[in-house]
Formats: C-alpha cells, structure tokens, sequence
C-alpha cells in the first residue's frame, strides 16, 4: 500500500469532493484539499464564485481547470458568499502551493450551522484518501 502523503488539517472539516473547511463563528472559509490538488495535477484556470450570491449546499459555484481535468467546485453549506480570493484569477497556481492558505476560493456566511454536521472530520476524510 503507497502511503498517501498529502497534508490534512486536523483543525479543518472535509467534504466527499474533497474540500476544506475552516468554520468561524457563522462563517466558513473553503477550498479544495492537498490531496485534490495533487490529483489535479498543475490549475491553470479557477472560475470563482459570485460575490454576494445565495447559494444551497450542493450546489456547483465554480469550476477548477488543471492540465488534466475540469472539476466542479461545491457549496459545502447553504448561505450568501461574502469573499472570493480574486487573486486566483491570476495565480491559480496558489491552488497548488498553499491549498490551506493562500489557494482558499471563497467565504460563505451560513443559513444553517448544523449542516456542519454532515461534514467529515479530519480522521474520516483520511480513511477516504488512503
């Protein structure tokens, strides 16, 4: 068995389409995982969401486009996207250099914490990796 080295953030929730989620308060902060990036393979382009949209949890708000492959980008949770990282748009290569820092894609403030709770924890999403 190869062991998968990507970096997981203890603090952070996960979702099934392999995204971050850093919860503060009624806000979150969102992007796609290390582990995606490295599937991805270098991003080339990053179709961010809408400033000021309402959004359901499920739903696609962007699109990221790597040298192999187009990926929709989800709505982890229900709620109005209060910031985008526009500087993505230029550098979507941040995507792959700091997954969990400079490479977030928005910001959401949240209609319903408890839908917290269908995300996965740390532990949970790295049994989904390996």
């Amino acid at each position: 068995m190869v062991d998968n080295m990507a970096e997981i953030d203890e603090e952070l929730k996960y979702t099934d389409n392999h995204e971050w989620i850093k919860v503060d308060g009624d806000k979150i902060t969102y992007g796609i995982t290390d582990y995606a990036q490295d599937e991805l393979g270098d991003i080339v382009y990053v179709e961010l969401p809408i400033e000021g949209e309402e959004v359901e949890k499920g739903d696609v708000i962007g699109v990221v486009e790597s040298v192999k492959t187009v990926s929709d980008l989800y709505a982890p949770v229900s709620g109005t996207i209060t910031a985008v990282n526009t500087d993505l748009e230029g550098e979507p290569e941040k995507i792959n250099e700091k997954p969990f820092g400079d490479g977030w894609i928005a910001k959401i403030e949240m209609d319903d914490e408890s839908e917290l709770d269908d995300l996965l924890t740390a532990e949970e999403y790295k049994k989904e990796t390996e």
